[in-house]
């Protein structure tokens, strides 16, 4: 798979200032409503995680279709800036392209562990990675980066809670806005254990209802959606052999 706009590759030679210039225009890019082509039936979604062994990325991709994979694809490279909060798509985006340009098959969907439109300039690392290779994309991250939540039952939630997301004084853009939802895929039946919900919001031609109806559709028993928690493991197997 091709990366459709080259300019939007991380660059780490920026400074910081240019690093976040350079996320205000992808979030400018970004097209945060439903602007995918209809899905089929059957849609061919891939999943998108990350593994740190040894100051490198390991960026793994699965793709699945009704629940079945058809195809598992991978990148290693060296990590090239610090971890700096709000630039982690310039951190790990370098090894997530690269893996999906060894992608043979065409996805529909993408669903990256990270966040897409819940980030300070809209540009979390869903967006990013949507916006350079213009694919319909959804960010899943399991902590609240920015935001508040409107309104929000009594904790923990139930299971298909559903709680917009707002922009606050942290994202710059106007504030109320929906960024996506606090989603509650599952939850445990009483008791003192509970689930977190995930935090669901677009990352490029997708709107937030649609982001948050996408990720909860893709869950398979699971709190995240079938096609990340592959990616996770696939990502884990890698740094092991990685570390040996």
């Amino acid at each position: 798979m091709e990366v459709v706009h080259p300019k939007f590759r991380p660059d780490p030679g920026l400074s910081r200032a240019e690093m976040e210039a350079l996320q205000r225009e992808i979030g400018h890019e970004a097209v945060f409503e439903d602007d995918l082509a209809p899905l089929p039936d059957s849609p061919l979604v891939v999943g998108v995680d990350q593994a740190f062994p040894d100051e490198q990325a390991v960026s793994a991709i699965v793709a699945m279709r009704d629940g079945e994979v058809i195809e598992r694809t991978s990148a290693v490279t060296d990590l090239s800036i610090p971890y700096i909060p709000g630039l982690l798509s310039f951190r790990e985006g370098e090894s997530i392209l690269a893996a999906f340009e060894t992608l043979e098959c065409e996805p529909d969907l993408a669903l990256f562990d990270g966040s897409g439109r819940i980030h300070y300039r809209e540009a979390g690392l869903a967006t990013h990675m949507g916006v350079a290779l213009d694919l319909p994309s959804v960010g899943v991250a399991k902590s609240l980066l920015c935001g508040r939540l409107s309104n929000p039952p009594e904790e923990p939630f139930a299971e298909g809670t559903r709680v917009p997301i707002l922009a606050n004084g942290r994202v710059e853009v106007e504030e109320g806005n929906v960024l996506g939802y606090a989603v509650q895929t599952r939850q445990y039946d009483g008791g003192s254990r509970y689930i977190n919900p995930l935090y669901v919001s677009p990352g490029h031609r997708v709107g937030p209802e649609t982001a948050a109806g996408l990720a909860e559709a893709h869950c398979a028993g699971y709190k995240l959606p079938e096609p990340i928690r592959r990616a996770d493991a696939y990502a884990g197997e890698l740094a092991s052999e990685a570390r040996q």
